[in-house]
């Protein structure tokens, strides 16, 4: 396995992790409540509060706001929309048979030490890197 280093962006992607941490603390520092996105979507569907509202505008706003200064990246999906469907269809399963994604067990759930987070998350990991060997298996 080789690291493509044209694309290797280590300054970025901890600025990136700084930032998800600091909306983590921020939101459980004054709204008492997990950054995990699953809930906070389906809280909002359920009980639209405007902490939920801030937050998911926030996650659709800071691209838009990034491309008035900078370039954003080529987004090249080579797939088929009801593939698209099935699949984001299936992460929403997992993340109710999770208690949460991994967003909410990966970022927030282990820096609080939960051993169910930890259990979610591993499990997160293998299954996601056995289906991508999986995968690369058969499409070669």
């Amino acid at each position: 396995m080789a690291i493509d280093l044209s694309h290797f962006t280590p300054l970025s992607s901890l600025g990136g992790g700084l930032l998800i941490g600091l909306a983590a603390i921020l939101l459980i520092h004054f709204c008492g409540r997990i950054a995990g996105i699953s809930g906070i979507l389906s809280g909002l569907l359920s009980k639209p509060e405007g902490w939920r509202i801030a937050f998911l505008a926030g996650l659709i706003g800071s691209p838009l706001l990034y491309s008035l200064f900078f370039t954003l990246p080529e987004i090249n999906v080579q797939t088929s929309w009801p593939m698209i469907i099935v699949a984001g269809l299936l992460v929403g399963v997992g993340t109710r048979l999770g208690s949460g994604c991994t967003s909410g067990h990966g970022v927030c759930g282990l820096s609080r030490f939960s051993k169910r987070s930890l259990v979610a998350t591993l499990t997160f990991m293998v299954t996601g890197i056995v289906t991508a060997t999986v995968v690369g298996f058969w499409l070669g």
